[in-house]
């Protein structure tokens, strides 16, 4: 059996506490309170949704109920959040429906969301509370287009390796709250504010949970073009929306976003540099590689793997710190995310090199799988991955050729599962070198 190196264990340990420090800053607990506003005269309108729809939910309700002391009959509210990530919110319905892949849950929250959206007077504000996520749980198939066809569009857009900005512009032209909708079904309200936990790249505000509070400047020829492009095939209800031009989104001008603001109240760098702050107390010096990082997640981690050779070879101890979403574009049978496939694929290019370990995790918790609140969230490498996965009888390089990390962490013991985080600021990635 192959043993460990003595600091590994240590190693280890480091790497789980800089992953948890970065998620610990993004939780609504600490981001979203000091951006909360005091009430107002009439209503308050709380609609929530995403990964960390029920904990901002929960944040809010407290706020205004038990600091505020606003009576229940002046809130009025919905969050729905991914299954298992739900949280008590006094006041606020609280609703778990499916992601990645939309479900019939998730329809019924958006419909009530909407109906709700529209009841707001021009003395109400409506809160809307945003987080990655947002966009399967907020589902409203616009024309005649069906859940099912809904699903298979997703999924054919997942499987295809297409960056969140493709699929979320697909998702606005098919929906009835994406793409600032939600903004033209309460456009008689007082204030429509967004507050939003940022987990896309360069936090572009019509991308998170595919902006359905902000102006759309994608369109519908690009929309059919990232489809047509990326080969998914199309249902022809589909296909009359993509083509129709009255189903065009509200664009930059539109009067439903006149009294509409929006405020990022935690981005992914936010995360990394809470992780990088745990480094440099560790004794590491943080190297960051990017909050904003793309790619396949392969060939990503084998260009981190050469860059912490060379960190190595020039004898600095450092910590290489990345986030970003990357992609996977699936061509085996097996289980896993992009955060495990980078893993994996990490573990081949570094080939047991000793002295360097490293954690890629997804902050929300589940990283790809099968849309259940226990699925893992990424995985955990060091010198002795492949040597131990070997003597269990497992071939790395064709479990990759498979997609199949999540069977490899499995098997040896190594898939980082924190559970239901209810915050999400996208990919977490260290690699300590010395």
């Amino acid at each position: 059996m192959t043993a460990p190196s003595p600091d590994t264990p240590a190693i280890r340990e480091l790497l789980g506490s800089l992953l948890d420090a970065g998620i610990a800053a993004a939780h609504p607990r600490k981001c979203l309170v000091g951006h909360l506003p005091p009430p107002v005269p009439g209503r308050l309108i709380i609609l929530g949704a995403g990964k960390a729809g029920g904990s901002m939910a929960a944040m809010a309700s407290r706020f205004y109920r038990q600091e505020h002391g606003v009576p229940e009959e002046r809130i009025l509210g919905l969050a729905v959040a991914r299954h298992g990530y739900g949280e008590d919110a006094p006041g606020i319905r609280m609703v778990e429906a499916g992601h990645p892949v939309p479900d019939a849950a998730g329809i019924e929250a958006t419909r009530e969301a909407l109906r709700i959206a529209s009841l707001a007077g021009p003395d109400d504000e409506v809160l809307v509370l945003l987080s990655g996520g947002g966009s399967a749980n907020w589902i409203a198939p616009a024309g005649n287009l069906t859940l099912e066809e809904k699903q298979g569009i997703t999924k054919a857009l997942l499987r295809s390796g297409a960056p969140i900005n493709e699929i979320n512009a697909v998702r606005k032209h098919l929906s009835r709250i994406k793409g600032g909708r939600l903004a033209v079904a309460a456009q008689k309200a007082r204030r429509i504010l967004t507050l939003a936990i940022s987990d896309v790249p360069h936090d572009d505000p019509s991308v998170i949970a595919s902006g359905p509070t902000v102006p759309d400047p994608s369109t519908l020829a690009e929309a059919l073009a990232i489809c047509e492009r990326r080969g998914i095939p199309l249902p022809d209800s589909a296909r009359a929306l993509l083509t129709d031009p009255s189903n065009e989104t509200p664009k930059a001008g539109d009067l439903a976003f006149a009294r509409s603001e929006y405020r990022i109240v935690a981005r992914p760098i936010d995360a990394l540099e809470a992780a990088a702050a745990a480094a440099r107390a560790a004794g590491y010096e943080p190297v960051m590689l990017g909050s904003d990082l793309e790619g396949e997640a392969r060939e990503v981690a084998a260009d981190h793997a050469r860059l912490a050779r060379e960190m190595k070879a020039s004898g600095r101890k450092v910590a290489l710190i990345s986030g970003g979403e990357l992609t996977v574009t699936i061509r085996g049978e097996g289980d896993g995310g992009p955060n495990q496939e980078y893993a994996l694929a990490l573990a081949l290019a570094l080939d047991g090199e000793e002295g360097i370990a490293g954690i890629a995790a997804d902050t929300d918790g589940t990283d790809g799988g099968r849309g259940k609140a226990t699925d893992p969230a990424g995985g955990l490498i060091d010198s002795t991955t492949l040597a131990r996965a070997r003597e269990q009888g497992l071939d790395p390089a064709a479990m990759l050729a498979d997609n199949d990390s999540t069977r490899f962490f499995a098997t040896i013991g190594d898939l980082v599962q924190p559970g239901p985080t209810r915050t999400n600021v996208n990919d977490c990635r260290i690699i300590l070198v010395g």
